[in-house]
This record gives C-alpha cells, sequence and structure tokens, in this order.
C-alpha cells in the first residue's frame, strides 16, 4: 500500500464524517429535544475549537512534535471521537433497566451525555490535526518519492475518491435511518483509515521539527519589553542584523525595535546566542507586519458568525420543508453537496477574476465576500419571512414537527451566497499573505485567520443571547424560542444584514489605512542597504 493512498485515506473518512455531522443539529433538536438555541450553541463552539486548534497545533508540529507524530495523535483522536459520539446515542447503551433503546429525550442519560461531548471534543482535535498536518506530510512522501509514475497514477483513483465520497456521503447516508448508524458508519470508515495509516509506520519519511516562526515574533516582544528602557541608537548602523540581510526600517511600532539594539556592555557573541535578548531588524519588521494586520483579522469575526448560522439555523429551516422533487425526498445533505460546487465555482472565478486587479486583488477579493455576507443575510431573512407566512396559512405555529409546504430549494440561494462568501474570503486572504505575509508565517497567518472565523462561530452564541435579550425588553417575546416556527430568525437575520453591512464599511476602512509591503518604501525613514525595501524572511531555528 502506498503511502499517498495511506495518508489520503485520512481525507476520505473526514469527508464522511462531515457529511453525517451536518445533520447534528437534527438529531440535537429531534432526539435530544433540544431548544433551537442550545442546540446551534453547541454546534457552533463545536466548530469555533476545531477552527481555533489548528493555529495551535501548527505550532506544536514546527516546535517539537512534526507531521507525523501530530498526525498519529489526531487520527487516534478522530477515531475515538466519533466512536464515543456513536456510542452516545441511545440504542447503543441503554440506561440501567436495559429498556430504554429509543432515539427519546428520557433515554439520554449521564453517559451518554459524557459520551457525546468527550467525543465531539475529540473530533475537533481530529479535524484540526489533520488540517495542519495532512497535505504538508503528503508532500514530504512525495517529495522523497522524487514523483515516481507509481504514485502518480494512484493519484488518478484518489482524486475520483474525493468526488465519489461527497456524492455518496450525500445521498446513501441520509437513507440509513437509524442515528446510530449514520454515526456508526463514519466511525468505522475513520478506524480502517487510521489502521490504514498507521500501517505504513516504517514506511514514511518522517521530518524533524524545524522550529516555528511564532517563537521569533514572540522574541522580538520579549526582547524590546528587556530594553525598554535603552535608548534608540543614533546610527542605524548599530542594531543588529544578520549577515546579507537587506531590510527597510517602518515607523510603526517603532518601539520594537528595542530588541535590535545590541547592547554595549555584554559581548556580541553571548547576546547572538540569547535569541531572547537580541533579534535582527529583519524579525523586528516582520513582527511590525503581524502586528498589522490585527485590525483586518478583527473584521472576519462577523463573517464568521454569518457562516455559522448554515449548519445550524439553515439546516433547522431545511428539515421540515417539502423536500420532494417527483417522487424523490432529497436529502439534506444535498445541500451540503451543492454548496460545496457552488464554492468550488466561486474559488474559481475569484482567481480569475482577481488576477485582473493584481496589488489590490485582496482587499477586492475580502470586500466582495462581506458583500456576499450582505446579501447572504437579506435573502435568508426574506426567505424566512416567507416561510414564516407559509406556517400561519397553514395553522402550524405549534406543529413544529409538520411537513411545511414550501419547498426545500427556496433556501438554495442562501446557501449559495454563503458559498461565495466562503470562497472570496478564502481567495482574498490568500492573496493577502501572498503579497504581504513574511514568507516563512504566510501558512500560520492563514491559520490565525481560519481561527479569527473560528472566534466568530463562537461569538455567535454571544450574538444570539444579546439579541434575545434586546428583543423581548417592553414585554415583548424573545426572537428566539425553543421551537423553529414560534422564532423570529428573519429578524435575526436582518441585524446580520446590518452588522455584515457597518463590518463591510469598517473593512474599507481598515484596508485603505493599511501600509501595504509593496507601496511602504515611500514611508521608509532609514534604509540601511539601500536594496530592496521589503525585509527577507525569517530562518527558522530550534527553539
Amino acid at each position: 500500500m502506498r503511502s499517498f493512498v495511506r495518508i489520503s485515506a485520512l481525507l476520505w473518512a473526514d469527508i464522511l464524517v462531515g457529511y453525517a455531522f451536518f445533520e447534528m443539529q437534527n438529531y440535537l433538536t429531534d432526539v435530544w429535544k433540544l431548544d433551537l438555541t442550545h442546540a446551534a450553541g453547541i454546534l457552533n463552539i463545536w466548530t469555533g475549537l476545531s477552527m481555533v486548534l489548528p493555529a495551535f497545533f501548527l505550532f506544536l508540529v514546527d516546535a517539537r512534535l512534526g507531521n507525523f507524530t501530530m498526525l498519529v495523535i489526531s487520527s487516534i483522536a478522530y477515531t475515538v471521537g466519533i466512536a464515543f459520539v456513536t456510542m452516545s446515542t441511545p440504542p447503543v447503551l441503554a440506561n440501567r433497566t436495559g429498556t430504554c433503546k429509543q432515539y427519546q429525550p428520557e433515554c439520554i442519560g449521564h453517559t451518554q451525555k459524557v459520551l457525546f461531548y468527550v467525543g465531539m471534543a475529540s473530533v475537533a482535535v481530529g479535524i484540526a490535526g489533520n488540517l495542519v498536518s495532512v497535505h504538508p506530510f503528503r508532500e514530504e512522501q512525495e517529495n522523497k518519492s522524487n514523483s515516481n509514475p507509481t504514485i502518480d497514477f494512484l493519484k488518478i483513483p484518489g482524486f475520483i475518491l474525493v468526488v465519489l465520497i461527497p456524492v455518496i456521503g450525500a445521498i446513501a447516508l441520509p437513507y440509513i435511518k437509524p442515528w446510530s448508524l449514520r454515526f456508526g458508519i463514519p466511525a468505522i470508515c475513520t478506524a480502517v483509515a487510521t489502521f490504514l495509516f498507521l500501517s505504513g509506520w516504517r514506511a514514511y519519511d518522517k521530518a524533524k521539527p524545524q522550529g516555528s516562526p511564532v517563537s521569533n515574533v514572540c522574541r522580538v516582544f520579549v526582547a524590546s519589553a528587556y530594553k525598554r528602557s535603552k535608548p534608540f541608537p543614533l546610527d542605524s548602523r548599530d542594531l543588529y542584523r544578520k549577515d546579507n540581510e537587506s531590510f527597510s526600517r517602518t515607523r510603526f511600532l517603532r518601539c520594537l525595535e528595542r530588541a535590535a539594539i545590541i547592547l554595549p556592555d555584554v559581548s556580541r557573541e553571548d547576546q547572538e546566542n540569547d535569541k531572547w535578548r537580541l533579534c535582527s531588524v529583519s524579525q523586528v519588521e516582520e513582527a511590525k507586519i503581524a502586528v498589522r494586520m490585527v485590525p483586518m483579522w478583527l473584521t472576519f469575526i462577523i463573517c464568521g458568525i454569518v457562516s455559522s448560522v448554515a449548519n445550524t439555523y439553515f439546516v433547522e429551516q431545511a428539515n421540515k420543508m417539502n423536500r420532494k422533487v417527483g417522487k424523490w425526498k432529497v436529502p439534506l445533505q444535498v445541500l451540503l453537496l451543492l454548496n460545496k460546487w457552488a464554492k468550488v465555482w466561486f474559488g474559481v472565478s475569484a482567481n480569475r477574476s482577481l488576477k485582473k486587479y493584481k496589488q489590490y486583488a485582496a482587499p477586492i477579493g475580502i470586500a466582495i465576500a462581506m458583500v456576499f455576507s450582505v446579501l447572504c443575510c437579506i435573502t435568508a431573512a426574506r426567505v424566512e419571512t416567507r416561510r414564516l407566512n407559509v406556517i400561519r396559512r397553514h395553522g402550524l405555529l405549534d406543529k413544529p414537527d409538520d411537513e411545511i409546504p414550501m419547498s426545500i430549494f427556496w433556501l438554495l440561494f442562501q446557501f449559495v451566497l454563503q458559498a461565495g462568501l466562503e470562497a472570496f474570503l478564502e481567495k482574498g486572504v490568500a492573496a493577502f499573505y501572498k503579497d504581504q505575509a513574511p514568507d516563512s508565517m504566510e501558512t500560520y497567518i492563514e491559520h490565525f485567520t481560519y481561527a479569527v472565523s473560528g472566534l466568530g462561530f463562537m461569538c455567535s452564541v454571544l450574538t444570539v443571547y444579546v439579541v434575545g435579550k434586546i428583543s423581548e425588553r417592553g414585554g415583548k417575546p424573545n426572537w428566539f424560542q425553543p421551537t423553529l416556527n414560534m422564532s423570529r430568525l428573519d429578524r435575526y437575520y436582518w441585524v446580520l444584514a446590518a452588522l455584515s453591512s457597518v463590518n463591510l464599511l469598517v473593512f474599507i476602512l481598515v484596508a485603505s489605512m493599511y501600509r501595504y509591503k509593496n507601496r511602504e518604501a515611500g514611508d521608509d525613514y532609514a534604509v540601511d542597504t539601500g536594496e530592496s525595501a521589503a525585509p527577507s524572511g525569517i530562518n527558522q531555528n530550534d527553539d
């Protein structure tokens, strides 16, 4: 079994688990009988956690573990996690009397809850670890093979499976009614994928950790704090720089430059050996670049809040709508499949359209993503208003389990717009970091952005709580009721549309004030070498 197939098997299992978890909102509301907002809060915190963890795991991979060790941890965590989620379904572990084997809330005991929450946390660890290390580790093995024709041939069925597995997951899984099997089948596939991966233990080329560039940024802050009382030298050549290092100093956050001050009362050799007391000017400038990106990162939180409604409230809306096309009842996972296809199409369109704008491609792409965010919320609000009108006409307000005579395909518009939001945001951010981020930190900053979006998922729980409390002022009913039919999600979507509009204006302001690396040569106040104004990359060293 070739390494390519063994490693790719982890991705195929990921896809199946994703389609199985797509209906988790319905599982929590239908089986656990949780309130609408309670179920959505659990899923959004879990999703946010799985998006925040990769930034931390990437640091561990570079500093200590390496990609192989991380994949061992994540694949085992993934297998254990989905197994625990499967075991948490009532028929697998009946209650003490052994009679409660139905999918009912009274069958969800303390044991089931512990297994479920521990399992979900373990799955989040598995998702994050795989996201960080699967592709880099596979590239390490491909570099070892030197483009072996056999490996290239094996890629063909691998790519075919990447296309087929989502289709199978979208069409086949929904027809498996017992929840224990819906989670159990992906659990078995994940266990098989983990076994295949671990079976190549001795065949893999395991690269050693080379150190994390995040440590260099931390060193800049530590060194500058240590020398906070030192005056700046009159001659910029007195600042420390490595051999053949070309750089330019910028006015932004000049206090960090103290990290590059060479102390006269300590030998230079001792200072160079103490990485937490002396940093080069290039390292200082790259730390400045990372800090400059923080205001722009913060604007991505609202995008995360908008994206969070897709796997929760959108799915809850779809659950009771008319899904029939002729005699075929469309599975909910088809919406996820169409969403993924739309995201691919928007991604291709983004690549083609943004190439025309070159240095302005990144902010334009991100701005377009935020426009999609506004349109998605407006569309969702209009569709939900229509759905509520249908409910009132047919007297279904107090019948949350009855099917609503409104086609599920009304929701397709908001799913497609949400795909456009994610696609343009990813492409715009990628273009931004390709031009602006230090080469050594490009991957890190990409994961940091992903983590900020994850914070948006978590913040959505707070947003729902705050909006709900404000809505019930003056004795009015809270917009978020235990059932979807009694709730006013349309008004919440309008609030998100307003927040997204304000966020777009804030982003435009931040983007216009941002000092782009390829334009800041005129702002330099001390060019030391007369060469390129862009700082050179950080050398990754062991911690």
